[in-house]
């Protein structure tokens, strides 16, 4: 019998910038047990697994509450593994043993901010909609029409050079991908033809910014805990 929705959680356990980023201490907790206490907490769930290749990880993973069914083969642990393989391959796992799901949440073991209504604001939007996902998305903080690159030389260049003149409040607003969690309605993906998620198959859900940042390098980490802080009120003594 197929069930309703599972949440999925990549951690590998090879992170270079930040070594052992997925269980490294983030204000007492390993930074893979938000993610799972919110999933958790959300009540959406029938199961939240992770998908590692690191027993580390695992063990950790399951005292915090989630559920580790297997350990990632090698060949879908290095730098270069997508999460869509990653993802896919656990659902496999699952389908193969006899558990199919309607909805999969895949979240991202690196977000410390994620709060649990948005979980739910994205699962009841897909659910009600003929769209294949829903996902994580914030606002740009700055007009992308007005950004620039450097060039060969080291000088600037402007994407867009017709926007120089324009006004901020005249061009469109942008949005970019949160990098929280991601919602996908199982059937529809198997029938769909377009892949790509940001596009008119998606609904994204909206964060704030102040609950927004990627975790890759170090100063990807202290800006975290910077908003983490502020969010909680945490002094900084």
């Amino acid at each position: 019998m197929k069930k309703d929705a599972i949440a999925i959680i990549p951690a590998r356990g090879g992170s270079k910038r930040i070594p052992k980023k997925n269980i490294k201490k983030f204000f007492g907790k390993p930074l893979i047990a938000y993610s799972i206490e919110v999933a958790l907490a959300s009540k959406l769930f029938e199961k939240v697994i992770v998908t590692t290749d690191d027993e580390e990880i695992a063990n950790i993973a399951r005292e915090y509450g989630a559920e580790v069914p297997f350990l990632r083969p090698a060949e879908l642990s290095d730098d270069f593994s997508g999460t869509t393989d990653v993802v896919n391959h656990a659902v496999e796992y699952l389908e193969a043993h006899g558990e199919k799901y309607a909805y999969i949440c895949t979240i991202y073991a690196t977000a410390p901010l994620l709060q649990k209504e948005y979980l739910i604001k994205g699962y009841k939007s897909l659910k009600k909609s003929d769209a294949v996902n829903a996902f994580s998305a914030t606002t740009m903080p700055f007009p992308i029409q007005r950004t620039f690159k450097l060039n060969s030389d080291g000088r600037c260049e402007m994407f867009t050079p017709q926007h120089y003149m324009s006004r901020s409040q005249d061009l469109e607003e942008a949005y970019q991908d949160a990098g929280q969690f991601y919602w996908t309605n199982r059937k529809l993906e198997k029938n769909s033809t377009n892949k790509v998620v940001f596009s008119d198959i998606s609904i994204p859900v909206i964060l704030p910014r102040h609950l927004v940042q990627d975790i890759d390098t170090l100063e990807d980490w202290e800006r975290a805990e910077i908003m983490y802080r502020a969010l909680h009120n945490i002094s900084n003594v």
